[in-house]
């Protein structure tokens, strides 16, 4: 095991992000690794840390004054062995190869886990959607498309939204991908209801989430009913998170973005998340502006200068870290134990630095990592696919059942793996393992490819 982490760190000495999200699953499955010494011998974690495919393109586009434009396209086809490659693109200034990888990686183990047939990818370009008007967008998908259009298919790779791809831009991707290929195929999950889409899929990873918690908190005979909840980001997860929390009883507090957090102790109603879904979704404002509008709550600027997030420094039961990776270190875990919080449940990708988990594990928080807590926008994104290629649209209740369903699967498969590997209610080691042994079985399946 040393080894294929001292490999990754030479042969990708600058990749941070993928590093840590290679060292976090490396360090957890070895009891797997030690049970199964025909892992080792066949070379699947080696195999399993190199992607199978990395493309890599340049993004050439004209904004409204007329002036051209360049970006970088990337496309990570991690891991095909138990289905088509199956993950986000991410239209964001951060993105690069060291946080696509990473977020790949992490997308293989969460795509087994759902049960259903999917590989993993990731993919996106340092574009940055704020700002630009609905053409630059649309110009800037168009080009996108006309090189990503050769690496996917609805058998190969279907991508979906992430940060800085929503409705508007998968429609702009999608309408050139059946302009290029010359047919109507479900290659990219997210779509709008009226052409292909799924109902709940905007609200399934934000729903999924809580729904996990939810289970989490059933073993000892808990609900979410009455808990105060801490959630960070303001986008689709946070949103929905919100919307589900408030519909089982609890009150949120906290919502943010990039320029600061608003906190709201007298709750977030279901008024108050109506208008955060016009000013973000629609308006694409500040949240900073909520404060503005409902004066009992107070913002707070982000400070760089700060080496923690006041964010996860209040009073609360719950904590759902729904904006992006690394917002919770140890200072903010050691926070969020101080102020009595019981339970993490992620619905970002790798929200927590590896001593922040160290903290929340040693405090006995319940801590459910992305890879489990989230899964459920890709398992909707999976049930899309399904829908798609039988001509069919299921209803929300059944959607949402199926939800419930696969969100209640991954819990229990999470208990059950880390209390047969002696590191009972420990979903990191539970999700890490299950994911793994069910990629590595296939892979040897599949022989030497």
């Amino acid at each position: 095991m040393n080894d294929v982490m001292e490999k990754v760190l030479s042969r990708d000495p600058n990749e941070v992000e993928f590093h840590q999200a290679v060292t976090e699953v490396i360090e957890t499955i070895k009891p797997a690794l030690d049970a199964n010494p025909h892992y080792r011998q066949a070379g699947i974690l080696d195999r399993i840390v190199e992607p199978e495919r990395v493309i890599i393109f340049r993004v050439p586009w004209m904004d409204d004054t007329g002036a051209v434009q360049v970006n970088r396209g990337f496309r990570i086809e991690m891991n095909s062995a138990i289905g088509p490659y199956k993950g986000g693109l991410r239209f964001h200034p951060s993105v690069n190869l060291s946080i696509l990888k990473f977020l790949a990686f992490e997308q293989v183990f969460k795509n087994a886990l759902t049960t259903l047939p999917m590989g993993g990818g990731k993919g996106g370009s340092d574009f940055d959607p704020k700002g630009k008007s609905d053409n630059e967008v649309m110009r800037f998908c168009q080009s996108f498309m006309c090189e990503l259009f050769r690496h996917i298919g609805h058998n190969t790779d279907v991508p979906a939204g992430d940060i800085g791809v929503g409705a508007r831009e998968i429609g702009y991707l999608f309408g050139m991908y059946k302009k290029l290929k010359n047919e109507f195929t479900g290659v990219l999950t997210g779509k709008s209801l009226n052409w292909g889409g799924s109902l709940i899929r905007p609200e399934a990873t934000g729903y999924g989430c809580v729904y996990f918690a939810a289970e989490m908190l059933g073993v000892d005979g808990g609900t979410v009913d009455g808990k105060t909840c801490l959630v960070s980001g303001s986008g689709n997860v946070a949103q929905f998170a919100t919307e589900k929390i408030i519909e089982l009883g609890g009150k949120v507090v906290t919502l943010s973005d990039s320029s600061g957090y608003i906190y709201d102790e007298t709750g977030i109603d279901k008024s108050k998340l109506a208008y955060v879904k016009l000013l973000k979704n629609v308006r694409r404002g500040r949240i900073k502006e909520y404060a503005d509008k409902y004066t009992e709550a107070v913002y707070t600027p982000a400070d760089p200068e700060l080496d923690y997030n006041p964010l996860w420094n209040h009073s609360a039961h719950c904590a759902f870290p729904c904006a992006t990776q690394n917002e919770i270190n140890d200072k903010d875990a050691q926070h969020l134990v101080d102020n009595g919080v019981k339970l993490v449940s992620e619905g970002a990708n790798m929200p927590t630095t590896p001593e922040g988990i160290d903290v929340l594990l040693n405090s006995e928080t319940l801590y459910a990592p992305g890879k489990a807590a989230n899964a459920g926008g890709v398992a909707v994104s999976g049930l899309e696919m399904s829908q798609n290629s039988m001509r069919l649209n299921w209803p929300r209740k059944e959607v949402d059942d199926r939800l419930k369903m696969i969100m209640k699967s991954i819990h229990h498969t999470c208990m059950d793996v880390a209390e047969e590997y002696g590191k009972p209610k420990n979903y990191m080691v539970g999700a890490n393992i299950a994911g793994f042994i069910k990629v590595a079985e296939a892979m040897l399946d599949q022989g030497l490819v």
